[in-house]
This record gives structure tokens, C-alpha cells and sequence, in this order.
């Protein structure tokens, strides 16, 4: 196998659109994520599909609604692109664009962003939880702490998929292992990826079967290049590059003819 002709699947980035609250600013001017610039660096990395919300709708709780229509018309408009619905739990505008977005082939999930939005997941999982359940919905959360905390969430609620992004510490790996449904993933997202040893310390210690590709806007090459360069095994790439997020959200690709 060369892993180098994996296509990819990137199951957790942003995208800019010159709103108020993107976050490029005047100290850094060079961290943008414009849909047409996202494109080209991602195809560089040979990555095929972005699931994706945009910056605003997760740095802050003032324009979701309006962010989570732009991101639902981005995603219709350009095949590359999935969403992830952003919902605010204090808001029941979003629970109805959730309800009606997630019946789409473009919208993969929810995305819930505790920090940003300042709630605790605990305060709203039962509202949150039992909405995605009845679902059968993927949740991806920026977890508050260390993701061994979203356990006792998947362990009630079987019926979701929780996503624990920024893979950053061995705390990722046992929430995989200590979720009784196996319906607790991490992804690679963000910086934390880089730390020596962590990719492979997670595979060892809890498999590569519940691991996901993300980027999270940390340059796609440089993010896929940590797994390709992984010391793990190609079997265990393919299944964080592209193979688990086919198994997780192949109901939706099938739409698209991908395999």
C-alpha cells in the first residue's frame, strides 16, 4: 500500500467567509480559511471531502443561526464540502435548523463548542443528548477537559456517536476503550496532534478503529503528514486517513459514490 495515494477524508475543519467574528485579525493576517484557498491546500493533500462549520459559529454564540445558513448553502454548493450543524443548547432556533439540516445528505452532525460558547456539556445533556439520540446523530465535541468526562454521556445515550476532537493526551485513548458501546471516537485535530508519540500511543493503547482525520485548520499537509509519517501501521493510516469515517458517516458518502 502507499499511503501517500489515500484519499482522505477531513472530518473536522473551519471555514472563513469575512464575518465578524473569523479568525484572521490584523496580528495574523495569514491564518484564514476561505473556502477557495481551504480547497486548493486541501487537494494538495490529496484530502477529498472537509466536514466543516464555520469559524464564527463556534468563537462565538452571537450569529450560529446565520453561520449555520452559510455553511448549509456551502456545503450544497460545492461537493467538497459537509457540515456540521453547530448548536447552541440555550437556543432552540438551532435545535430546529439541526432537525431540519441533519435530514440532508450535506450535513454530517453536530457540533457543539462548550468553551467558546460558555455552557457545560453537564448542564445541557440531557436536552442535547436526548435530541441527538433520537436522531441517531454524530456529535462532535471541543471537550471542556479531558474526554474521560464524555463517558458516562456515551454510556447513557447509546444511540450517538460522540466525537472527542483535538487528540492531545492519553486521556483520549481511554475514553475510547472505557465507552461500553464503542461509540466514542477521537480526532486528530488542532496542534496537540504533534506531540511526540501521541498518534502512536493512542493506536497502541486503544486501536485505530475509533481514531478520525481532522485538521481543524492546522495546515492540511503538515496534519496529514503526522499520520503518514506515523510509526504505526499503513492498516491503521488507512483506517484514521479515510476507513473509519467511511464506516461512521457512509450513509451520507454513499450519496456521493464514494468507497
Amino acid at each position: 500500500m502507499d499511503v501517500r495515494e489515500i484519499k482522505a477524508i477531513d472530518i473536522h475543519t473551519h471555514i472563513d467567509h469575512g464575518t465578524r467574528h473569523d479568525s484572521p485579525n490584523e496580528e495574523k493576517p495569514y491564518y484564514t480559511a476561505f473556502p477557495d484557498r481551504l480547497i486548493e491546500m486541501e487537494k494538495a493533500a490529496n484530502i477529498e471531502y472537509l466536514f466543516a462549520s464555520t469559524f464564527s459559529s463556534v468563537l462565538s454564540d452571537e450569529d450560529v443561526e446565520e453561520e449555520n445558513e452559510y455553511m448549509f448553502r456551502t456545503a450544497r454548493e460545492n461537493e467538497i464540502f459537509y457540515q456540521w450543524v453547530v448548536i447552541d443548547p440555550r437556543n432552540d432556533a438551532t435545535f430546529r435548523q439541526a432537525d431540519r439540516m441533519l435530514e440532508t445528505d450535506k450535513c454530517v452532525g453536530i457540533k457543539l463548542h462548550p468553551i467558546c460558547h460558555k455552557y457545560a456539556i453537564a448542564d445541557y445533556a440531557d436536552k442535547l443528548f436526548g435530541f441527538s439520540s433520537e436522531r441517531k446523530a454524530v456529535v462532535l465535541i471541543h471537550p471542556e477537559d479531558r474526554p474521560v468526562y464524555l463517558v458516562p454521556f456515551a454510556d447513557k445515550y447509546p444511540e450517538t456517536t460522540f466525537i472527542a476532537a483535538h487528540l492531545g493526551g492519553k486521556s483520549w485513548g481511554e475514553a475510547i476503550k472505557a465507552a461500553k458501546h464503542k461509540n466514542l471516537y477521537a480526532d486528530t485535530s488542532g496542534i496537540a496532534s504533534s506531540f511526540n508519540q501521541i498518534v502512536e500511543y493512542t493506536v497502541e493503547k486503544a486501536g485505530s478503529e475509533r481514531i478520525l482525520f481532522g485538521t481543524d485548520t492546522y495546515a492540511p499537509g503538515f496534519q496529514r503528514g503526522r499520520i503518514e509519517y506515523a510509526l504505526i501501521s499503513d492498516e491503521d493510516k488507512q483506517n484514521i486517513l479515510r476507513d473509519n469515517a467511511l464506516r461512521l458517516f457512509g450513509g451520507k458518502l454513499k450519496k456521493q459514490n464514494v468507497s
